[in-house]
């Protein structure tokens, strides 16, 4: 018997079928082939339509059947992960009243920043552990004033996973992960927040029942089950955003627990015992998946906008031309730990909210024109990515979360000596490489959710350890002499 997992990224849209006994993944796709349109009506839109996720993930579930050489009736539960942050707005009849605003549309900063001042900082931040900011509470409130006709049509509002999962079900609900996710939930009162659907005019009727994370959130259709080829009643039994879903995937459950992606983004996700926050809103804080008002489990994460970005920018426009990814860290690893004192401050692809927001841009320092070339560049790119997560992590240090082990996918970044080397070295800690992804993760999360499995651990006990890196104490003395030398350039910049 098999676990179906869908994960649904705003480029594509995936679906995993997974041995439920061994765990190993035994199918998987995507869809589309090239990535998912997103429509952008005006600069700083993002919209994507509901619709078209829907439809990539049947085709994703049926080519991961394919692959996997099973039919759907042998799937025994389904598993949800989704871009998180989106708003999905349907009436009565469970139509679909607009296309979704999804997590990289800007258009509602200003209404997040005035209710973040209105309803007080300490006190939102204190109870909601983030500024409303962009988050999904404040995209209503968008609609609200500038679709009022839309506004009042709508019967409940969604995240685009608990969209997929009506579309599978025909039930609408959604998590107190979710909730906290888009700035609904109080941590204080364990409830709804009264003080952001008071400011914003917003009746509660518009939130979907609160499911658990992990057990039983509906059943399938038959209508659905026919056209997938799998049981009707097939139950939905987990659902989270993609990143505590990426946590999830790597046993990332516990106080202390590291989870980092290094794509063409950069996230780390930490989990924290105890209700805390950032003074200045730097790091997002949000209910990990097995978080409950009696067992405290935040995930505060952070975003760094240009990681993988910064190395391909590097590779096209400093490096020699058609240089091999793999070549080009042999390039940067024939120059010295800390790159002979260049710095790059990796922060051009936007503003950052670890930097309170600021757009910085991408900066170089320290260049000889007689000692340094194209292989220092590269280096200190790549050391300069890795820095900006220990400035990250230090922030988070002082919420209270103490960072042993960072658990990643052996992908991306991760795939780079040089870059693993540097984090173990600037960081103290151990990177343990596992060979796992959303779609799988959110496969075991329906496991774990079914019963099928008693526990996390049971779950991923399985889970596949490619390598771990440890920090070595000469090259970590080196590589923490160069951070310092490159947070001295990020603090002036604050003041160019």
């Amino acid at each position: 018997m098999c676990l179906l997992g869908c994960d649904i990224g705003s480029s594509s849209v995936k679906a995993a079928v997974v041995d439920e006994q061994t765990g190993e993944m035994l199918g998987s796709d995507f869809y589309p082939k090239e990535e998912t349109v997103i429509m952008a009506p005006r600069p700083g839109w993002a919209e994507q339509n509901p619709e078209d996720w829907w439809n990539h993930l049947k085709l994703a579930i049926q080519g991961a059947l394919r692959q996997a050489n099973k039919k759907g009736t042998e799937i025994q539960a389904v598993g949800i992960s989704y871009q998180m942050h989106g708003l999905v707005a349907v009436d009565k009849k469970q139509r679909v009243l607009r296309p979704s605003i999804i997590w990289c549309d800007s258009r509602a900063v200003h209404y997040g920043d005035y209710a973040f001042r209105t309803i007080g900082e300490e006190k939102a931040l204190s109870h909601l552990l983030n500024s409303p900011g962009n988050f999904t509470a404040s995209k209503l409130a968008w609609v609200k004033e500038y679709e009022p006709d839309i506004f009042e049509s709508i019967h409940k509002i969604m995240l685009p996973g608990d969209y997929i999962a009506m579309r599978m079900t025909g039930d609408i609900a959604t998590t107190i992960s979710g909730l906290s996710e888009g700035i609904f939930w109080d941590f204080k009162t364990n409830a709804l927040s009264e003080d952001v659907m008071s400011y914003y005019g917003f009746s509660k009727d518009l939130i979907a029942d609160i499911t658990p994370t992990f057990g039983l959130q509906g059943k399938m259709m038959s209508s659905v089950a026919s056209e997938l080829g799998m049981k009707k009643g097939t139950p939905v039994t987990y659902r989270a955003g993609d990143q505590p879903n990426n946590a999830l995937s790597l046993n990332v459950l516990n106080p202390g627990e590291i989870a980092a992606t290094a794509g063409t983004s950069g996230v780390v996700y930490g989990v924290n015992g105890k209700v805390n926050y950032d003074t200045l809103s730097r790091v997002n804080t949000f209910a990990h998946v097995n978080h409950t008002p009696e067992n405290t489990r935040l995930g505060a994460l952070f975003c760094i906008n240009g990681v993988g970005i910064l190395n391909s920018w590097i590779k096209r426009n400093v490096a020699p031309e058609d240089i091999s990814y793999w070549a080009l860290n042999d390039l940067a690893d024939s120059v010295p730990i800390g790159s002979a004192g260049v710095s790059i401050l990796p922060f051009g692809n936007g503003a950052e909210r670890m930097l309170q927001n600021k757009e910085i841009n991408c900066s170089i320092h320290g260049i000889n024109f007689n000692i340094h070339g194209k292989a220092h560049l590269i280096r200190a790119a790549q050391e300069g990515i890795v820095f900006s997560f220990k400035y990250g992590m230090d922030i988070m240090n002082k919420m209270g979360i103490d960072i042993g082990v960072i658990r990643a996918g052996n992908a991306n970044m991760f795939l780079s000596s040089i870059f693993r080397d540097t984090l173990a070295g600037v960081t103290g800690a151990v990177i343990e490489l596992y060979d796992t992804n959303g779609a799988v993760g959110a496969a075991m999360g329906a496991g774990i959710g079914a019963g099928i499995y008693s526990s996390a651990e049971e779950a991923f006990s399985s889970l596949k350890k490619i390598d771990v890196v440890e920090p070595d104490g000469l090259k970590a003395d080196k590589c923490c002499a160069a951070y310092e030398v490159w947070k001295d350039h990020l603090e002036a910049s604050f003041h160019a």
